[in-house]
């Protein structure tokens, strides 16, 4: 969950989390459908999938015991180099070493690095440091770990480096050189790729029709209002059987993804009689008419809550705001 999700972000999910799946067997026994409603509004919903196949993985083949190799625990699926060297150090006490944005920022200032730390040479040559430090440590391999990235994350943050109360700035070949604050160097980074998007809240004001799309696309196995590429609503409002003279434009959503920026026209239909509907697209695998009290229930993204909170059909989270940039 802390991949790419900030503690604070992650907390109340990883308690929720752990009441209802305690252990890698019942995770493993539970179905894809609750795994997802629990991750819902985490976003980079692969991640929760790979965690669910690892643990069946776990379940099935290796006794419901994780291995305590680093080598071992990356054959899982989910488990990179630095999930495993985590998992590895810290659960078991192997000399296993981790680098994470925390570390990387470390080392690049400790040993001056001015490659790019992202690049594959630059990543090498961070991983060679780690596992070089990590292997001639004396105590804990997990503390020394841990150490690292609270170091990188308390003091050695990216901007302003807390250098005067650092415990290793007499060795910190960065500050004797007067250019700490300046690295890592930055990766050039593209710009996202603007999307245009429509998206259909279909109401009666008690109910709300919701699609589930496909695994293998963009939200895959989330549940959404009827959505389409493009700026026009006509043809999704004719799949699902909505005349376009009742379609009410409503506020358009923004939300940025790590490669693409989806602008969102909200567009709002009354429910109608209809009791079946058809499938608005070949992204998705099923559709309903869902209770609003249940919506939250249902496996979603961020951006399906922004999208009816932006039709008044949900309440917006706190401190939120329908149309500003979101990561999830």
């Amino acid at each position: 969950m802390l991949q790419q999700t900030r503690v604070d972000t992650v907390l109340p999910y990883y308690e929720r989390f752990l009441r209802e799946l305690p252990d890698v067997m019942s995770l493993a026994e539970a179905p894809e459908e609750q795994v997802l409603a629990l991750w819902s509004g985490l976003g980079y919903y692969r991640r929760a999938r790979m965690l669910h196949a690892a643990a069946k993985a776990v379940a099935s083949d290796l006794g419901g015991r994780l291995p305590e190799e680093a080598a071992e625990l990356r054959r899982l699926k989910g488990i990179g180099a630095y999930t495993a060297g985590a998992v590895a150090s810290i659960a078991f006490g192997k000399r296993a070493a981790l680098v994470d944005g925390n570390v990387a920022r470390v080392l690049a200032r400790l040993f001056a690095l001015e490659q790019d730390v992202k690049s594959a040479a630059g990543a090498a040559r961070v991983w060679s440091l780690a596992e070089r430090l990590v292997s001639a440590v004396e105590g804990s391999p997990g503390d020394w770990n841990q150490a690292l990235m609270e170091l990188g994350a308390m003091v050695c943050t990216p901007k302003d480096p807390g250098c005067a109360g650092c415990p290793v700035a007499a060795h910190c070949l960065g500050r004797a050189r007067g250019i700490a604050a300046q690295l890592p160097h930055p990766s050039s980074r593209s710009r996202p790729l603007d999307v245009r998007r429509v998206s259909l809240v279909v109401t009666s004001g008690s109910r709300v029709v919701l699609a589930r799309r496909r695994t293998g696309v963009l939200f895959g196995g989330l549940w959404e209002p009827p959505a389409a590429d493009g700026d026009d609503p006509a043809a999704l409002a004719s799949m699902l059987g909505v005349a376009p003279a009742a379609l009410r434009p409503g506020p358009e959503v923004v939300h940025v993804l790590s490669h693409r920026r989806l602008h969102v026209r909200v567009f709002l239909a009354p429910m109608g009689r209809a009791r079946r509907w058809t499938l608005p697209g070949a992204d998705y695998e099923a559709i309903e008419a869902v209770p609003v009290e249940q919506v939250t229930s249902r496996p979603h993204a961020t951006l399906a809550r922004k999208v009816l909170a932006a039709a008044g059909v949900l309440p917006l989270a706190k401190g939120a705001h329908p149309g500003l940039p979101s990561k999830r």
